[in-house]
Formats: structure tokens, C-alpha cells, sequence
């Protein structure tokens, strides 16, 4: 299984050339404002890409998935999966999705630290493989231009606790690439640099690769 993992495209998705795949998979911030054209927009590219599976989940920027959710839904075509803090398994994976990012001037999915927040990840099954988020976990591919952690605290203790292989994320767009860390491969894959420009490629990860590391690690523990 070949894993295209891409992230924060804002609208651009049409000048991102993917590489080939069998599950393409979207962390969200499809849109720049999440006008119902823009989400119109993505939703037709990425439905008509060649990878037989592809998932994706919202992020802050994309409104309309949380305003209008009755439209956001019936937008959605037929051969794409959208994940609202909830699960899909695919050729045995199972992927668990969702928007919700930490409290920021308001944007969309936006939940207050603590309590408020915790009680999403608390819905993570253990049993999760790929874990798909817009925002990362505290300390994790989310230092800011300016020095900041700003990842996740509460989704930073529940994920040691799932161990997924993979999460997947994007949203600080400055934290692109790929970390290993106790286990878990951390993928930030957002396309565009700080400046909204299209600057990083799509991450693609094998999965029969990540299995057989896992295992390993297993083993000589």
C-alpha cells in the first residue's frame, strides 16, 4: 500500500503534481475560505485523481464543513471518504480523521485546550493504524516561524496511548516533514510555505515498510 499524504493546499491543489499511490490522503485546509465554489473546486480535482482510495478530513480554514454541514455533505462525490471524528477501515487500515485544532482567533473546528478539546481524542480508538488530524501533537513538527509550540497537549498524551503507526497532519505550514519518534511516524504534509506559496512535495509513505518496522522494533525490545 502506497501512501500519498498531502496537507494545507488552500486552493492550489491544482498546481501539485501527485505522485502515484493506492490511498491519497488530505489533512485539511482545502479551501482558503471555504466558499462553497472553493470547496467545489478541491472536491472535483481530488475526486478525479487516479489513487483507487482517498480521504480526507477538514481544517481550520475550510467554514463551510462546519456551518453548513448538510450542503458540505452532499458536495462530497461518491468515490471520496470525508472523516468528521470518525473512523474508516481500507484494505485493512484503519484511519481515523478529524478537523479539530486548538483554539485560534476563531477559525473553523477551533476547540479550547483542556477539557474541551480532550474529549475529541478521547473518541481515538486504540486500535487505530493511521491516525489523520489537521493540527499536530505538542512538540511535534509544530514550531512556528517565531519560535512557538503550538501543537496539541491533550492529542500529544492520547496518542502514546493509541500508537498508531502514522499521523498525518499539516496546518503549521513551517513544520513540514517527516519525524520518527518512539514508533510513530509524524508526517506534517502541508504544501504551501508560510507564504502561501506551493513549496513542499507530497509525502508518500509505503506501508508494508512501516509494518515491517514496527515489528522489528517489536522484536529486539
Amino acid at each position: 500500500m502506497r501512501i500519498v499524504c498531502i496537507s494545507d493546499t488552500h486552493g492550489q491543489h491544482a498546481q501539485i503534481e501527485l505522485p502515484e499511490g493506492d490511498l491519497l490522503l488530505h489533512a485539511g485546509d482545502i479551501s482558503s475560505s471555504g466558499e462553497p465554489w472553493q470547496v467545489e473546486s478541491f472536491l472535483s480535482w481530488f475526486s478525479a485523481q487516479p489513487h483507487p482510495h482517498k480521504v480526507f478530513i477538514a481544517g481550520n480554514h475550510d467554514f463551510l464543513a462546519e456551518r453548513n454541514v448538510d450542503l458540505f455533505q452532499e458536495m462530497i462525490p461518491p468515490n471520496v471518504h470525508y472523516l468528521k471524528n470518525e473512523g474508516i477501515e481500507i484494505a485493512g487500515i484503519k484511519i481515523w480523521g478529524s478537523p479539530i485544532t486548538p483554539w485560534f482567533f476563531d477559525w473553523a473546528f477551533n476547540r479550547h485546550r483542556g477539557e474541551d478539546i480532550r474529549r475529541y481524542w478521547q473518541q481515538i480508538p486504540t486500535d487505530t493504524d493511521i491516525l489523520l488530524t489537521h493540527g499536530p501533537v505538542y512538540g511535534i513538527r509544530d514550531l512556528t516561524f517565531d519560535g512557538k509550540i503550538v501543537g496539541c497537549e491533550e492529542l500529544n498524551a492520547k496518542i502514546w496511548e493509541v500508537k498508531p503507526l502514522l499521523h498525518v497532519f499539516g496546518h503549521i505550514h513551517e513544520g513540514y516533514g517527516i519525524s520518527e519518534v518512539n514508533g510513530i511516524t509524524f508526517v506534517n504534509a502541508s504544501i504551501l510555505d508560510l507564504q502561501y506559496r506551493v513549496a513542499n512535495l507530497p509525502v508518500v509513505m509505503d506501508w508494508e515498510l512501516l509494518l515491517k518496522a514496527s515489528i522489528s522494533e517489536v522484536l529486539t525490545e
